[in-house]
């Protein structure tokens, strides 16, 4: 007989659905013949939707290598720091993203990835421990493409989680972006239409807010410096698609430089002999929080920053012959 404590983390969850993340090596039918016949909540039969509560008792009435088995036990591959911390409390870690780093892994990378370093530094700091939360992995609440740097919000329990999720549905969250477009752009620019993503060209279309397709999207592009030929811009991402802000500003006639999926391939042909850069220049520098409800609303009025990378420098001084933001500069 072995007992375990349900953690707040996994307050309000099914048991079913709880023994499938806890169980992750037991078939699902072997989870559903367990409810019935091997499995108690507080010493009482429970149901498959039973709701669960931090505090209760689960009893399995098996032994302590069968269970381990059925667990899954798996020793981590830690992966080696790469990230800032931009702000961090009890239930929130916001961190920057560098340069070619995934925030979650793919075919081609599954281990080193943001939200692997982040799990790792929180297991070191003693702010999450795999072995008593079997069912909770702190997680990024939004993610961004693989060359764009800033900042990316973590939940470090289910409830900041869940909360920090509903925040950026609900328009909690102002994000704001940076990068460095073709033209002179020197009004700000209110955009408004809709986005339709083609899965297998990975590329979005902008269309007419009216037209029946796509999904509404809304950019404001505020210019920070314009240049004769390239503006240094602030973006405001109202809405979160994919690919919005590349797609977006290359409709208003303002793409990003180097940028090959949406850019133009003649301005950065001529860009290569100005500066050593090959992909999209974007970076997520700033959040406001200005809705967070319990239990996050300590976070209510928070901005969090992190500066651009340095190689910005390098690039600002090549096209603008000075550098604009960047080791402190605002």
């Amino acid at each position: 007989m072995i007992e375990i404590t349900v953690t707040s983390n996994d307050d309000s969850q099914r048991l079913d659905r709880f023994l499938k993340k806890y169980l992750s090596e037991a078939p699902l039918s072997m989870i559903y013949r367990m409810i019935r016949k091997d499995i108690k909540v507080n010493g009482r039969r429970a149901g498959e939707d039973t709701m669960l509560a931090a505090g209760d008792v689960i009893t399995f009435y098996i032994s302590q290598e069968q269970l381990d088995a059925l667990a899954g036990t798996k020793k981590r591959v830690t992966a080696k720091r790469q990230f800032t911390i931009a702000y961090e409390d009890d239930d929130v870690i916001v961190v920057g993203k560098p340069f070619g780093l995934l925030v979650h892994g793919d075919s081609s990378e599954k281990k080193d990835t943001l939200a692997n370093q982040v799990v790792d530094y929180l297991i070191r700091e003693g702010s999450y421990s795999p072995r008593t939360e079997r069912t909770f992995v702190p997680s990024p609440v939004h993610r961004l493409d693989r060359n764009t740097t800033g900042l990316v919000l973590f939940g470090k329990n289910s409830a900041a989680l869940r909360t920090l999720s509903a925040m950026l549905r609900e328009d909690g969250v102002r994000k704001f972006y940076q990068t460095i477009v073709i033209g002179s752009l020197r009004e700000e620019l209110h955009l408004i239409g809709k986005l339709h993503k083609d899965p297998e060209e990975n590329k979005s279309r902008v269309y007419d807010a009216s037209d029946p397709r796509g999904k509404p999207i809304e950019t404001i592009v505020r210019p920070v410096h314009t240049g004769s030929d390239y503006s240094l811009v602030d973006v405001e991402l109202v809405t979160g698609r994919s690919h919005q802000i590349r797609a977006h500003l290359q409709s208003a006639g303002y793409p990003l430089i180097c940028d090959t999926k949406y850019g133009w391939a003649s301005a950065n042909r001529a860009l290569q002999k100005k500066i050593n850069w090959s992909t999209q220049l974007l970076h997520a520098g700033r959040l406001e929080i200005v809705q967070a409800p319990p239990p996050l609303e300590h976070l209510n009025g928070l901005e969090i920053k992190t500066p651009v990378p340095p190689f910005w420098k390098e690039i600002q001084l090549a096209l603008f012959n000075k550098e604009i933001i960047g080791n402190g500069i605002e």
